[in-house]
């Protein structure tokens, strides 16, 4: 009988070091270099990915993306090959109705989400919705006056600060730490006219916002100024029983801004990275509003009365008590623009 030969695929190794389980065989060749015209050729290597931030607007009609509503200025964060023309690569690869908007580089460890400090939404709304419950629920003649804005001021302003806002979402009971939510700033700009309906922008900064809190922040002050529920729902809303607040309708919410002023303190001035300020785009943003995001809102209004048919619903609701839950109103007010309905973080 033959003698064990050592087969051909290991005549080339050695036993080098003894590893975990067993011997680490190491060749004792090297592979020949690929030859190319006779000179020695390295394979090429690719360039090493950076972590970037891009700011992105969509309109939320037929799209159901980030938080179920529209956007001036998202901003999302990953890791890409930084090539030549890459944000107008991109877009040529996007519906009109969604761009990239910029693009700043980052440090390696940054996350969007997790570094934010604030977002800043608007609400657009037809301005009728403050009309007072007798006039008529969708009087196209409206127009907001003086006093009724410095009413709805003074109302928005009671959110600022930290509150207990459980009675503003489905999510969270009375005793939960995180129900408390800190609103920096909130206030409805002057009144401006499309195709003949008067509209109004409500903004609110905050650190952070449960499903459908801004929405029923800004039913809640609708019902006051309309007459259908006294000033006094709004303090008793932040206290431990359950208030019935009214959820406005989700066409009208916008994402305005996202805030990452820690990040901006930290590493926005040390000479190595810039700061999250998109100052210089702007343009590009309000130019997207106006294209998209604001016509797509007054023509849906039109459309579907999404306004008129939720402000119908208002007398359905219990503001002198304990209440009970939206569900048991059975209003239902459909949009196509509502989406996941979800104004900010969940949680």
């Amino acid at each position: 009988m033959a003698a064990n030969k050592v087969p051909p695929a290991l005549a080339t190794h050695q036993p080098d070091r003894k590893g975990r389980g067993g011997w680490v065989w190491e060749e004792t060749e090297h592979p020949a270099k690929r030859v190319k015209g006779g000179e020695d050729e390295e394979p090429p290597r690719k360039p090493p990915k950076r972590k970037i931030v891009l700011l992105m607007a969509y309109s939320g009609k037929g799209y159901h993306g980030m938080q179920g509503v529209s956007a001036a200025g998202q901003v999302v964060s990953l890791k890409v090959w930084l090539i030549d023309d890459i944000l107008d690569k991109i877009n040529s690869h996007l519906p009109s109705h969604i761009r990239i908007l910029g693009l700043k580089r980052v440090t390696g460890g940054f996350n969007s989400k997790n570094k934010c400090d604030a977002r800043t939404y608007c609400y657009m709304l037809p301005t009728f919705a403050f009309a007072h419950k007798d006039r008529d629920v969708q009087d196209e003649t409206y127009r907001l006056s003086a006093e009724t804005l410095q009413q709805v001021n003074r109302l928005l302003a009671c959110y600022k600060g930290t509150h207990n806002f459980h009675n503003f979402t489905s999510q969270k009971g009375p005793r939960e730490p995180s129900a408390r939510r800190y609103i920096l700033e909130m206030y409805c700009e002057e009144p401006f006219v499309r195709e003949g309906l008067e509209f109004a922008v409500i903004k609110v900064k905050g650190q952070s916002f449960m499903m459908h809190q801004i929405r029923k922040m800004v039913g809640l002050v609708v019902a006051i100024v309309k007459g259908y529920a006294p000033e006094s729902v709004l303090e008793r809303s932040w206290g431990e029983e359950k208030v019935d607040v009214p959820k406005a309708p989700g066409l009208g919410l916008v994402l305005e801004r996202v805030h990452f002023e820690s990040y901006n303190q930290r590493f926005g001035s040390d000479g190595l990275h810039e700061p999250l300020d998109w100052t210089q785009e702007e343009g590009k943003v309000t130019a997207f509003k106006e294209q998209y995001i604001y016509p797509t809102i007054v023509s849906t209004e039109r459309d579907e009365r999404s306004m008129a048919q939720w402000l119908n619903t208002l007398p359905m609701h219990n503001f002198s008590g304990t209440a009970l839950r939206a569900a048991d109103t059975g209003a239902k007010v459909p949009s196509s623009l509502e989406g996941s309905e979800g104004d900010g973080d969940t949680d």
